[in-house]
């Protein structure tokens, strides 16, 4: 990953950006959060903010193991409960201490670091979501392999359409 990554940029901050992100996308935030999985396990103590997720996600939904929506779900998940956190302490923080910030201060700063870094933050993403494909391949490799295993290659061809019947209605 890292050498694609570093042909790809062409930069070595980018690459570890990049790698970064790959690495949390496949340990820790995989598309196995919905189950009680390694990357479940993983968040040890704060494990718990993942049960809500977990109570309302299908294994292998196409909203948690699709790409690109699947990860996109699990940022928007995890960002609205640092979201939550975040403001309860600076509040607390801006209370206590008499620092007079605004929201609006923390809003354009917030603002002012995503447009100054884009390729930066890019670059992690693109991260995070090259881990979870990992995560889907290997989903899919491992379910291929066992299909073949037990169907044998006539497995790998797709199924042939189902004939439904029409239900005649009959006249008395």
């Amino acid at each position: 990953m890292a050498g694609i990554l570093l042909l790809l940029t062409r930069s070595s901050s980018l690459t570890l950006i990049g790698c970064a992100g790959f690495l949390l996308g496949g340990l820790m935030f995989g598309p196995d959060l919905d189950i009680h999985s390694v990357q479940f396990k993983r968040w040890g103590w704060f494990r718990w903010i993942w049960l809500p997720y977990r109570g309302s996600m299908k294994h292998r939904s196409p909203l948690s193991h699709a790409p690109i929506t699947g990860t996109v779900l699990r940022i928007v998940y995890l960002f609205a409960w640092l979201g939550i956190v975040v403001l309860f302490s600076l509040a607390l923080i801006n209370q206590l201490f008499q620092l007079g910030l605004t929201w609006g201060d923390i809003g354009s700063a917030m603002g002012r670091s995503l447009h100054q870094h884009q390729t930066e933050w890019l670059a992690f993403c693109g991260g995070l979501e090259g881990g979870a494909l990992s995560h889907y391949v290997a989903d899919w490799f491992v379910s291929t392999h066992k299909r073949v295993k037990t169907k044998g290659w006539k497995a790998l061809k797709p199924p042939a359409p189902k004939n439904r019947k029409r239900k005649t209605s009959r006249r008395r």
